[in-house]
């Protein structure tokens, strides 16, 4: 399961997209506003396991290197560029370095490294078809526009691998000099670019053809909203208002400046941080469930 990741195919992607749509807007709203370890710690492994359920073992190497240059960087910044907090750890340059400033850092840290690895999990579950499905009425030219920001990136690698392969067969493995390789790149590039311009000329010519933005113009689809994705939508919602409570309580924060300082750890701090790590892992188990009932269906093999 968590080889290949089961990507496109899991069962919370089945869902409907507000559904889906939904769940995002809450995971990645609530993890914005949150500085707690309690719950910076939720967010970080869950949406790590997410990410690693759909995409596969293969992009823990990705995360493993953009989580550890984007805390050394965020952290390092931080203590160069803020003095504030009563806890010196030592002076450069006759500037105080805090560890105020060091926590504050990595805390944003791992919040903002939490936020972008949910969106590697929402670029897999929320297919180009799910945003033109959702904003292609009321915005059409928004959903349009969000499909393809987020397909673009995983569009250009899949190219980038073909124009790689293509060329490595009309030219073989024989050893090039740098110069050789560099020139290589270059017009492995300048044929990316120019499959990317060309295709989304025909894409925006396509588009046009049929219609697409015009008013009263209609669009087939498969999505129903059945009761299961009802019923998912009122469990999502209960617990992001147990959460959102909490948050406005301030249970999903800290103080930093001048001193950290750690709320206390009671029972509604306890609750809100059950309610978020429950919400955070409704597709997870979702999932999960579903690649059992599959396996044991027989249907698998």
């Amino acid at each position: 399961m968590f080889k290949d990741g089961i990507g496109e195919s899991s069962e919370f992607s089945g869902f409907h997209p507000w559904v889906n749509l939904i769940y995002y807007i809450l995971a990645i709203g609530i993890t914005m506003f949150s500085l707690s370890p309690w719950f910076l710690t939720a967010t970080f492994v869950l949406s790590w396991t997410y990410s690693v359920l759909l995409k596969g073992r293969g992009t823990v190497k990705l995360n493993l290197i953009f989580s550890f240059w984007t805390l050394v960087l965020m952290a390092v910044i931080n203590v160069i560029f803020t003095h504030e907090g009563v806890t010196v750890l030592f002076y450069l340059n006759d500037n105080a370095i805090t560890m105020e400033a060091f926590i504050f850092g990595l805390s944003a840290a791992v919040m903002l490294v939490s936020v972008i690895i949910w969106f590697v999990s929402f670029n897999v579950v929320m297919s180009a078809d799910k945003l033109i499905f959702i904003f292609g009425r009321a915005a059409p030219v928004l959903g349009l526009t969000l499909s393809m920001i987020f397909r673009y990136v995983p569009l250009l690698k899949e190219r980038f691998a073909e124009i790689r392969m293509g060329q490595a067969c009309l030219t073989g493995n024989q050893k090039k000099s740098r110069i050789a390789r560099i020139r290589q790149f270059g017009k492995e590039v300048s044929i990316l670019v120019s499959w990317s311009l060309e295709s989304s000329i025909e894409s925006a010519d396509s588009m046009e053809a049929r219609g697409y933005g015009l008013r009263g113009r209609t669009s087939f689809h498969l999505y129903r909203f059945t009761k299961r994705d009802l019923l998912l939508l009122l469990v999502m919602c209960g617990l992001g208002a147990v959460v959102i409570t909490g948050a406005v309580m301030g249970k999903t924060t800290v103080w930093f400046y001048p001193e950290y300082v750690l709320r206390r750890f009671d029972l509604m701090t306890g609750l809100t941080l059950g309610a978020y790590v429950l919400l955070l892992a409704l597709p997870i188990l979702i999932d999960i469930s579903g690649e059992v009932r599959w396996k044991r269906s027989g249907l698998a093999m």
